[in-house]
C-alpha cells in the first residue's frame, strides 16, 4: 500500500511538472515520468520502513 501510494505520488509530481530536465556543469539530461514514479515508489517503502521500525 505504502508503494502504491508513492508511486501515486510520483505520478502526480509527474503531471503537475511535466518533463522535467537536470543542467549543470555535466551537461543536461532529460528525466521522464518513469524515473519519477520508481523514486514515489521507494519513497513510499521507506515510508513504510520507518513506521514498521518505530512500531516495533
Amino acid at each position: 500500500m505504502y508503494a502504491v501510494g508513492g508511486a501515486a505520488g510520483g505520478w502526480g509530481l509527474a503531471a503537475v511538472v511535466g518533463n522535467m530536465g537536470l543542467a549543470g556543469a555535466f551537461g543536461g539530461i532529460a528525466i521522464g515520468a518513469a524515473p519519477v514514479i520508481a523514486a514515489g515508489a521507494v519513497v513510499g517503502l521507506a515510508a513504510y520502513g520507518i513506521k514498521k521500525a518505530l512500531d516495533d
